[in-house]
């Protein structure tokens, strides 16, 4: 049937097109998974993930890179992840207003995501979704992190290029900087640079970084003056191929969380919290024992 959930093609020139697809994948509704199924990829687009700790200005910085792209003509989607409430699973929808500039752009669109649960920001729906924006035909496809800690690294199983957002404030933690993000950092953002001891801490991450014998750059950025930002997107620009010898990995990855995802599909999280709320207050209450009962009682099934 012409105009039914089932035949949606996401379209850049159509954000209709894209808001309706994107809602279909995130609600799970009627013919989600055929949508997914249909999805093709005319060109090889680029995923730029951004992420770091709260209070980085990541937003801000997504912005004004998303200002400028669309200044030089390009379409640009943006998934910002935003922190998931642990107690009605509801999205917190943070800082959606940093944004507030790019709303009405014809070059830009902005869509919102909770993290449903995934400590690293990541859950199976920003894989589904990105492919949607990456089908929908976008020049670039920016996806925000909430960025919770070191299980951040779960972006280098989606983005092609990944910025990894720091501030000075962070110089005392400067050494507690797990390999994993110095893996998954193609580039290190040093924002908010005007503040005292920037220069300090960009230099002492650049000599870490000369220790580790790699090559990742560190940038310094006023986001909120655009100040830097073209240096962030003249390396984009000039990176965009880079991570191509990783395909059959970050497919792998992604491979990896969508089987996952169906093996846990009839795994109700309000519903656990039930069960473990009437268990717990049973005597010799073992969360093992429970996991393994409930699980067998659930039956996941992994049928696509």
């Amino acid at each position: 049937m012409p105009g039914s959930k089932h035949n949606i093609k996401p379209d850049c020139n159509d954000f209709k097109s894209v808001a309706r697809a994107l809602t279909i994948v995130e609600n799970n509704l009627s013919g989600a998974g055929q949508l997914l199924k249909s999805l093709t990829f005319t060109k090889n687009i680029p995923v730029i993930g951004v992420t770091g700790p709260p209070g980085a200005g990541k937003s801000t910085l997504v912005n004004a890179v998303i200002t400028n792209f669309a200044d030089q003509g390009k379409k640009i989607a943006v998934l910002a992840i935003d922190p998931t409430s642990p107690f009605n699973f509801g999205s917190l929808l943070g800082d959606r207003i940093r944004m507030a500039s790019n709303f009405n752009h014809p070059n830009v669109f902005i869509r919102s995501l909770a993290t449903r649960g995934s400590l690293g920001g990541l859950s199976t729906k920003t894989i589904e979704m990105t492919d949607v924006l990456k089908a929908a035909g976008f020049d670039y496809v920016l996806v925000e992190t909430v960025g919770v800690g070191q299980s951040e690294v779960e972006i280098a199983g989606l983005a092609d290029i990944t910025f990894v957002v720091l501030v000075p404030e962070g110089g005392d933690e400067i050494q507690s900087i797990k390999s994993g993000l110095m893996e998954i950092a193609d580039a290190f953002i040093v924002n908010k640079a005007d503040r005292d001891g920037a220069d300090v801490f960009a230099n002492n991450l650049k000599k870490m970084v000369q220790q580790k014998g790699t090559e990742i750059p560190v940038f310094k950025t006023i986001a909120s003056q655009n100040n830097g930002i073209d240096e962030i997107c003249n390396f984009t620009y000039a990176h965009t191929e880079k991570r191509n010898n990783h395909k059959e990995y970050l497919l792998t990855e992604k491979a990896y969380k969508l089987i996952q995802q169906k093996r846990m599909a009839n795994i109700n999280k309000a519903e656990l919290y039930q069960s473990v709320s009437e268990a717990v207050k049973q005597t010799g209450f073992n969360i093992y024992l429970f996991a393994e009962k409930y699980s067998e009682t659930q039956n996941p099934t992994s049928d696509f």
